[in-house]
């Protein structure tokens, strides 16, 4: 989250009105994140999350949206969009798109135990199986054909080691993607950035998946490759942590059970997970857009995840 987009009190007062949800009472500009301008909004009927879009456009948004409605009425706990009095849930303000969801409550948990991982394994498998009669289609927008565009942008800024790296990634990527295992995993809509500040714990309970504006439809064992990467490794390293990793898929699989295919492209798939945000946060580390809140992430994080994704594989294919 960020802001760059300033909404004034009075002009989220009169917005959020306009929406039947009361009277403003607190404003607050959310740092996290670099897509979107967020605030935190508290009225007298309750806790929301505005939201101005500041990339995705009024054709792509109604995806993200309707898909949230669609989880959170099959019982996955995800932010709601609010309707208007017409049943619009894709609004406009600051001239921008923008909507509202309720504000889930607990916290996020950036410290993971086996136990926290294996609840987001279980939900993650829960919302897979309730995406699949979604109507709605629209690709992951930062899938192979992003990678493909925007490795070139960034090549200028690395070393040549880092170029080898990324290109040679970037190469493989390609040929996976056009074997016949890889058109033969099972696919639907995804949350495509599931990190431990994308999901909320209160206590024990996971309480809810949140911040979809990366979802698209491509195939699961991707969605379950994010995951991975984030919640199941050594932060300061990148090295994948065994036992969250096994928490994780044990409780994933046991609702939803891996095809062949995806059990022998998940390595891959962790790689194509690691080279996606190593790509992104270059972009956005060497390219930034202004915001009045803005924390850049270290693309250099998820360079070390694929070179331990890919050391992790040599070593399995040396065993």
């Amino acid at each position: 989250m960020a802001v760059f987009t300033e909404v004034s009190f009075d002009e989220a007062a009169a917005f959020l009105r306009s929406l039947n949800l009361g009277q403003l009472q607190s404003i607050k500009g959310a740092a996290g994140g670099i897509e979107n301008t967020n605030y935190f909004v508290d009225t007298d009927q309750g806790q929301y999350v505005l939201t101005l879009f500041e990339r995705l456009t009024h054709e792509q948004l109604p995806f993200y949206l309707h898909l949230m409605k669609h989880l959170a009425g099959r019982g996955i706990p995800v932010p709601d969009p609010v309707a208007d009095a017409s049943g619009t849930i894709l609004h406009r303000l600051k001239n921008k798109p923008a909507a509202v969801v309720n504000k889930l409550r607990g916290h996020s948990e950036l410290a993971p135990t086996p136990a926290h991982c294996a609840r987001v394994g279980d939900m993650l498998a829960r919302m897979h199986l309730a995406g699949q009669d979604y109507p709605r289609q629209q690709p992951n927008l930062r899938g192979l054909d992003w990678w493909n565009e925007t490795v070139p942008v960034v090549l200028p800024y690395l070393s040549d080691d880092q170029r080898d790296l990324i290109q040679n990634e970037l190469a493989s990527q390609n040929e996976v993607a056009a074997s016949a295992a890889y058109a033969n995993l099972p696919r639907g809509p995804i949350h495509a950035d599931l990190f431990r500040d994308n999901v909320m714990f209160d206590g024990a309970e996971l309480t809810g998946f949140f911040d979809f504006y990366f979802a698209g439809c491509d195939n699961f064992v991707f969605d379950i490759g994010v995951c991975l990467n984030d919640w199941c490794i050594d932060l300061t390293s990148g090295a994948p942590d065994a036992e969250r990793a096994d928490a994780f898929m044990a409780a994933y699989q046991s609702v939803r059970p891996l095809t062949q295919d995806e059990r022998d492209l998940l390595p891959a798939l962790q790689r194509a997970g690691a080279l996606r945000f190593w790509v992104s946060r270059l972009w956005d580390f060497y390219l930034p857009r202004e915001a009045s809140v803005l924390k850049a992430h270290d693309p250099t994080h998820f360079e070390r995840v694929l070179r331990q994704r890919l050391a992790h594989s040599d070593a399995l294919q040396a065993g």
